[in-house]
């Protein structure tokens, strides 16, 4: 226990019981005193949050609450996180993250992760030493600038990579000690924050160009200096740069962006899934995106090997994948086109919304847009009208931005919809009977890839390690949540799932000559050693 002692002891989040101490534990570790006399058992403790938890009237309070136990006791957090998976991950993550991020600098209590701004410029490596864990097996880094489908909220945006830490230990069991949340602090162009008295970021506008691409660098390198064994997510970056640093420093570093990547590969799994109810194969498949940002086209790369592998040529799947764009369907006349998009510009009259889904018949509609209530009532009801039962998904968070909410997708296609969503909707009673959306979360998906890289040390990540994840995802649905309409496992099995992702990913790593570390037969074994176990 670090030969901690005492009220020293008492205060570590890492290492604290409370009063879970023992009898003997008080008397070793000079705790007499300073505990009341109740001996409680974690479950007892569980109960005591639990209860104080329920007690308050908003999610954003419950937030702060919960932010404020991890900050005190990191055990009993991730046990009650684990516990009471599907209460919990809502408060924690999304979709309360989103206002907790807008709140950021009026709710800080303590800090939690590690901040970089243009004044670190050339000491980036060795301010990184000043992080307390050495062994950091997993980094998430946001620059705020594109914080869910809020916008820039700059060093706010540090929310996102301590929620996203959270989701790393309790869904895959990486040890708090490997984890660090990291902001680029850059600057940000929000006057309003920029404004604020109580705002606690780097109070000037975003650098950019070469200036921005080099700190961003320097950052890359530090961190294969002092954490060399380390994987890198990145996090809600704007589009443009989302993709150029995936593209720059993925084939020379184990690093992957999760709006991007892992956003295709749980979206790519629902749709795996929803072929199960369906009926149809998936080599079959129309697929419609409204919105050409980097969730979308992420998801189409990903399709497009997806697709491949059951059998299509390249330009066969190209032609299964079409976007809607602020002035209708993407074709090959359309003008002011994301480099990203233009594979999927296609010899097509040009449509209104409505009109291209009565032409083109997508079985899976898709939104990645930011923008609340894009499905409207005609959209549904015409994906309803072409399809027995129609695929949506409704990707875009918080709650508050998404395109359309579960009741609206099953009231205006008469109960017929399979519907899922990017943040947590409630079940939804249609004439008598009780529809259970699916939450197609990355939650799914990015803590076992980090879990797969860092049981087998992979140095590279790579898109077949996504493809396997959709897959596994997949298979993970039973055919009881499918009777329900639910494409997605209850998150109460996460955690099984993020092992039998990082099996997979271990698996790839091998065949692809990336593993740097000797693996057993007996992966799943293994992978589950790994897998930290809050409890005292």
């Amino acid at each position: 226990m670090k030969n901690l002692t005492g009220k020293a002891l008492l205060v570590d989040p890492a290492l604290t019981k409370s009063t879970a101490f023992t009898r003997e534990e008080r008397e070793n570790y000079g705790l007499r005193g300073l505990l009341p006399y109740d001996v409680a058992s974690i479950h007892k403790q569980i109960e005591r949050v639990l209860g104080s938890m329920r007690s308050k009237s908003t999610a954003i309070e419950k937030y702060i609450f919960l932010n404020a136990l991890l900050e005190r006791n990191q055990r009993l957090f991730y046990r009650t996180m684990i516990d009471h998976m599907e209460e919990i991950m809502p408060l924690v993550y999304t979709p309360t993250v989103g206002e907790a991020c807008k709140e950021f600098a009026h709710i800080f209590r303590k800090p939690q992760g590690f901040y970089i701004t243009p004044e670190d410029r050339g000491d980036i490596a060795r301010i990184l030493k000043n992080w307390p864990d050495e062994d950091i097996r997993v980094i998430v880094v946001t620059d705020g600038e594109r914080i869910l489908g809020l916008g820039d909220l700059g060093a706010n945006g540090m929310g996102i990579s301590i929620g996203k830490i959270a989701l790393y230990v309790a869904c895959a069991g990486i040890h708090p000690a490997h984890c660090m949340p990291v902001m680029l602090d850059v600057g940000t162009n929000n006057l309003v924050l920029r404004t604020d008295p109580l705002y606690l970021g780097y109070p000037h506008p975003r650098i950019s160009g070469e200036s921005y691409r080099s700190l961003v660098d320097e950052f890359i390198q530090a961190v294969q200096h002092c954490f060399p064994k380390a994987l890198i997510q990145f996090e809600d970056f704007l589009t443009p740069n989302a993709f150029e640093f995936l593209d720059r420093y993925s084939p020379k570093v184990r690093c992957f962006n999760d709006d991007i990547q892992g956003t295709a590969a749980v979206t790519l799994a629902g749709i795996y899934s929803s072929c199960r109810i369906t009926g149809k194969r998936f080599a079959d498949l129309n697929i419609m995106f409204l919105g050409t940002g980097s969730a979308a086209s992420g998801t189409a790369e990903l399709l497009v090997d997806a697709l491949c592998v059951a059998g299509l040529t390249e330009s066969e799947a190209h032609r299964r994948l079409w976007f809607m764009g602020r002035n209708g369907l993407v074709t090959l006349n359309s003008g002011n086109i994301k480099p990203r998009i233009k594979p999927f510009m296609h010899d097509h009259p040009s449509y209104g919304f409505v009109e291209a889904i009565g032409k083109i018949k997508p079985d899976v509609l898709i939104g990645a847009t930011g923008v609340a209530g894009t499905f409207t009532e005609a959209v549904i009801g015409e994906m309803a009208r072409v399809n027995e039962r129609p695929v949506i998904i409704a990707l875009s968070n918080p709650t508050s931005h998404t395109e359309c909410t579960a009741e609206q997708a099953y009231h205006w296609s008469d109960g017929r919809a399979i519907f899922a969503s990017g943040s947590p909707f409630d079940p939804v009673w249609y004439r008598n009977q009780l529809l259970k959306p699916a939450q197609g979360n990355n939650a799914y998906i990015f803590p076992g890839i980090g879990l797969g890289i860092h049981a087998s040390s992979a140095r590279l990540v790579t898109q077949k390690m996504f493809l396997a994840a959709a897959q596994v995802l997949a298979s993970s649905v039973t055919d009881a949540e499918l009777k329900d309409g639910s494409i997605y496992p209850k998150l109460t099995r996460v955690r099984q799932v993020s092992q039998a992702i990082a099996v997979a990913v271990c698996r790839i790593a091998l065949q692809e000559g990336l593993a740097e570390t000797d693996l057993p037969g007996d992966m799943d074994d293994f992978v589950r050693s790994l897998m930290y176990d809050p409890n005292y």
